[in-house]
């Protein structure tokens, strides 16, 4: 299994969202499968089997956590240096096509949430990014097209 780079804050939040799976979340879905068999005849009860999916889901996703967590590494951004961009850098990076500076922090699939401008390593820019310099300039393809940008600045 590969490693799964996360922040201290991203590792607590996948532990925080297991734990709520666990506990409320397959509570609430007993709950609806002991309602939708109390309704009667299951080969025809619709939601039940909405509640069983709902079941699997859930039951995939803790699967996904509990994997996620068992494979992650804590990185100390105190470790992390500035002459490249790293997982957790914070990378300002200018585009050329828009004319626009933007800061975007590298982080896991699992920490990705692009309106706080994290950013995956395994995505297109993300990958792109990673290893880079300030002053490096290169192009990407993104579904849009090919983006033309450049480092101007990493920080921790």
């Amino acid at each position: 299994m590969d490693k799964n780079y996360l922040s201290r804050e991203g590792y607590e939040k996948l532990e925080e969202e297991l734990k709520d799976l666990k506990t409320r979340g397959r509570q609430e879905i007993a709950e609806e499968i002991a309602e939708a068999r109390a309704k009667g005849d299951l080969s025809e009860n619709a939601e039940y089997d909405a509640a069983k999916e709902a079941q699997g889901m859930l039951e995939k996703r803790i699967a996904e956590l509990e994997n996620a967590l068992a494979n992650a590494r804590i990185l100390d951004e105190e470790d992390i240096k500035t002459d490249k961009a790293y997982l957790l850098s914070t990378v300002t990076i200018y585009n050329h096509n828009v004319d626009k500076e933007v800061k975007y922090t590298l982080v896991s699939k699992d920490e990705a949430n692009f309106k706080k401008n994290k950013i995956s390593v395994e995505s297109p820019i993300g990958k792109a990014i990673l290893g880079r310099e300030v002053g490096e300039t290169f192009e990407v393809d993104v579904p849009a097209g090919k983006l033309k940008l450049e480092v101007k600045n990493i920080e921790r």
